[in-house]
């Protein structure tokens, strides 16, 4: 049975059989989620969500990361999963179409802390659940995500499971019976990009997993096979996926930490930005193009490669993550892109909407690319001295142009600082380094909370409770 075969790896698979630079790559993974989502917690969409869990008034084990507020473990999730991704600048796994750790950090952090796990456990664990999100990803196919379904609350629902219950200590038929009470769950859809409901699919798989590995684990019923005939790919899928038997014979052969790899994102926006974004900036440095003298820009993207993407005339900051159009004037005015690029008043700049309207996006018919989303994107920039243009590959934070430790420290120190300050957020980073070595998580989430003397003050305004 191959939920069973699955469960079983992930409930039985020991920490000493994960290879060591692939739980190098699992920290330096939860490094870069928390980051972002203490950036998030001040964020609408994060200070909704901490809102409604002081709201329920649940007490408990775990933290609400930057506040001084703790809650149960799956509304702690909830909240932590949608400030994590309330940016969208959390990491991305090709073989998933969608972003695995900001289901399955918050997750496993949440549950960390509530039994006092080691760090080394919540490394493997989280090795172990990315390999269910991009087996299951490859499985479940790309038409999924054309479809209008992002996996990454649809399939990240299942890692998130996975998580909880390997760190809750479940076994393989409780940890079965969990993910087909998640299936009963499964639910995002991309049409909802743009919006705060995009980060709370990612908060609402973690609190799904949380809720369903419980249950499970307290004798809750469901079926024990979700993943074999008439289960979820028969009714999710669109019939492209490869086959899960092939796929379980090469769990760990290699990880999916080590191919596809996981993309860490350089730029707070919607992925499918990024590569035009890198080819804009190469023929910035190459010709020296300043915006004053931009009188048209072509983008043409392969297909499904922009389908997450929104219209050509945002109106708020989240809008302009998902518009090409505006990120491509914002990085021709500022040559870089930062987490003030996509704010309310710089997308209603008027010079941004200026250029933004000399953007156009179009179609590159390509049959040799089946499902293109990772092909490439061409870029062609118009001005009187000529037309520069070159077909953009590279994706940063990709294996193929990876940030270096120097830039994803950066990145970390930019996004944490804002809510624990320069020294809280050194204090951060330094435990989750060594989180490895840990025997206890809790430390390391204490570090999570500002405390006087070192807090940045908030930058948006507090939700009444």
């Amino acid at each position: 049975m191959l939920t069973q075969r699955l469960a079983r790896f992930v409930t039985d698979t020991r920490i000493g059989d994960i290879p060591p630079e692939v739980l190098d790559g699992a920290r330096a993974a939860i490094i870069d989620t928390v980051g972002c989502a203490l950036a998030g917690t001040i964020e609408p969409a994060g200070e909704i969500a901490a809102a409604w869990v002081q709201q329920t008034g649940a007490r408990g084990q775990s933290t609400v990361w930057g506040r001084e507020l703790r809650s149960s473990p799956a509304e702690a999730a909830f909240a932590n999963g949608i400030a994590s991704h309330a940016l969208d600048f959390d990491d991305s796994l090709p073989s998933l179409r969608g972003h695995p750790s900001t289901t399955m950090v918050p997750a496993a952090l949440a549950v960390a802390e509530a039994v006092s796990a080691s760090g080394e456990e919540v490394l493997a664990t989280y090795a172990l659940g990315l390999e269910v999100a991009g087996k299951l990803g490859r499985a479940t196919g790309p038409g999924h995500y054309f479809h209008g379904w992002h996996a990454t609350a649809t399939v990240g629902v299942f890692s998130a499971t996975a998580v909880a219950a390997r760190l809750w200590k479940l076994d393989t038929a409780q940890l079965q019976t969990a993910w087909g009470l998640a299936a009963s769950q499964t639910s995002g859809l991309v049409r909802n990009f743009g919006t705060m409901t995009k980060p709370f699919h990612a908060g609402h798989a973690a609190r799904t997993g949380m809720l369903s590995a419980w249950m499970a684990h307290h004798g809750f019923t469901a079926h024990t096979s979700i993943f074999d005939d008439k289960g979820f790919f028969s009714t999710y899928g669109r019939g492209d996926g490869e086959p899960l038997a092939t796929l379980l014979e090469a769990l760990g052969k290699p990880w999916e930490m080590l191919s596809p790899a996981i993309y860490v994102k350089r730029w707070p926006c919607c992925y499918c930005n990024h590569r035009p974004v890198g080819g804009i900036l190469q023929l910035i440095a190459d010709h020296d193009i300043s915006a004053d003298e931009v009188e048209a820009v072509e983008i043409g993207f392969t297909r499904g490669s922009d389908d997450a993407l929104g219209g050509p005339n945002p109106q708020t900051g989240l809008e302009g993550k998902f518009s090409m159009e505006y990120v491509a004037a914002a990085t021709l005015l500022d040559r870089k892109l930062t987490l003030e690029t996509f704010t309310d008043p710089m997308v209603q700049l008027p010079e941004a909407r200026a250029l933004t309207a000399k953007v156009r996006r179009y179609r590159v018919d390509d049959p040799k690319l089946q499902s293109s989303k990772f092909g490439y994107t061409d870029v062609a920039i118009k001005t009187g001295r000529g037309v520069f243009s070159m077909r953009a590959e590279r994706v940063s934070g990709s294996p193929e142009w990876p940030m270096t430790v120097a830039e994803r420290k950066e990145k970390f120190t930019d996004c944490a600082s804002r809510v624990l300050g320069a020294r809280g957020a050194d204090a951060l980073h330094d435990a989750l380094s060594r989180l490895g070595s840990l025997p206890d998580v809790t430390a390391v989430m204490e570090a999570a909370v500002p405390h006087v003397g070192t807090q940045a003050p908030r930058t948006a305004g507090a939700v009444a409770a």
